[in-house]
C-alpha cells in the first residue's frame, strides 16, 4: 500500500464516483463523523457520484439513501440497493442480487444457521440490527460483544456446513447465503439504479475491514483504506492508505479528489 498522497493527479482529477463503506470508514464508535458528512456534501456539490456500501441492513441503507447526499446505498454487503429521488416526489427504487424465490431458499439456510449458533455458540449474540435485515444475518463480534477466536472459528464452521459463506467487518460477522459481495453490489447498483457501467479506473472505493476485501480487489488501482484498516487477514489490500482514520480518513480522500479537480481548471 502506498500513501494516499501518492495517488496520481490524473486519477484523482478524473474520478467519476466514490463508493465507500460506512462503519469505521465514515463513523467512529458508531457515530457519523462531521468531517465525513461535510466531505460527502463537498463531493456531491462537485458532481462526484456517491455510493454507500455497507454491511448494515437494507433498512439502514434506506435511511442513508433518503437523508444523505448520495446517489444510491447498497446494504447487507451487496445483497441489494436502494435509491431515493426527492425531486420526483420522494420516489423510492430498490433492487436485489437474488430473486424472490432465491431469497425464500436463502431464508431457510439462515434459519438453520441461527438455530445452530444459538445452540452451539450461545455466547455469540445476534447483531442488534438483525431484525432489520432482509437477505443475510449478522452476529456481533466487535460492537457490544468482542468475540473470541474460538467463537469466530465455530461460526465459520457452522456456516460452511450449511452452505453459506462468511464475511466479517469491524463490528459484525455475516452469514451470506447467496453469491454477492460489496464489489458485485456496487456494479449492480450502478447498472440498475444509475444506468452506469462500472469503469473501475474512474471510481475510488474507501473501506476499513475484511468485508471490504472484494471491493479492494475490484478496484486494484484506486482503492483506499482509512488508517484504521485491519490488514492482518486481508488477501487483497487497497492500493493506497490514508494518513487519518475513520471519517477523517474519508475526508482526506475527498480532499485529494477535490484538490485535483480544482487544480485542473483552466
Amino acid at each position: 500500500m502506498r500513501p494516499l498522497a501518492e495517488l496520481p493527479n490524473e486519477i484523482a482529477r478524473d474520478v467519476l464516483g466514490v463508493a465507500f463503506d460506512v462503519d469505521d470508514t465514515l463513523t467512529r464508535y458508531g457515530r457519523l463523523e462531521r468531517a465525513a458528512y461535510e466531505a460527502l456534501w463537498a463531493l456531491h456539490e462537485a458532481g462526484v457520484r456517491l455510493v454507500a456500501v455497507t454491511g448494515r441492513p437494507l433498512g439502514f441503507a434506506e435511511v442513508y439513501a433518503r437523508q444523505w447526499p448520495i446517489d444510491v446505498a447498497v446494504g447487507e454487503n451487496g445483497a441489494g440497493w436502494i435509491a431515493w429521488d426527492g425531486s420526483q416526489g420522494d420516489r423510492r427504487r430498490a433492487g436485489f442480487a437474488a430473486d424472490l424465490g432465491e431469497l425464500d431458499r436463502h431464508r431457510a439456510v439462515l434459519d438453520r444457521i441461527a438455530h445452530r449458533v444459538a445452540n452451539e455458540i450461545p455466547t455469540l449474540p445476534l447483531a442488534a440490527d438483525a431484525w432489520l435485515r432482509r437477505c443475510d444475518l449478522a452476529w456481533d463480534v466487535g460492537e457490544a460483544h468482542h468475540a473470541t477466536d474460538d467463537e469466530r472459528a465455530r461460526f465459520v464452521a457452522i456456516c460452511t456446513e450449511e452452505g453459506a459463506s462468511v464475511t466479517t467487518s469491524s463490528v459484525h460477522t455475516h452469514a451470506v447465503p447467496g453469491r454477492w459481495d460489496k464489489a458485485t453490489g456496487i456494479e449492480l447498483a450502478l447498472r440498475d439504479a444509475l444506468g452506469l457501467p462500472l469503469d473501475d479506473a474512474r471510481w475510488i472505493f474507501v473501506g476499513d475491514s475484511g468485508n471490504d476485501e472484494a471491493a479492494f480487489a475490484r478496484f486494484p488501482l484506486t482503492s483506499v483504506g482509512v488508517a484504521n484498516l485491519r490488514v492482518d487477514a486481508l488477501r487483497h489490500r487497497p492500493a493506497y492508505l490514508a494518513s487519518l482514520g475513520h471519517g477523517e480518513g474519508f475526508a482526506e480522500v475527498a480532499a485529494r479528489v477535490l484538490e485535483a479537480r480544482v487544480g485542473a481548471r483552466p
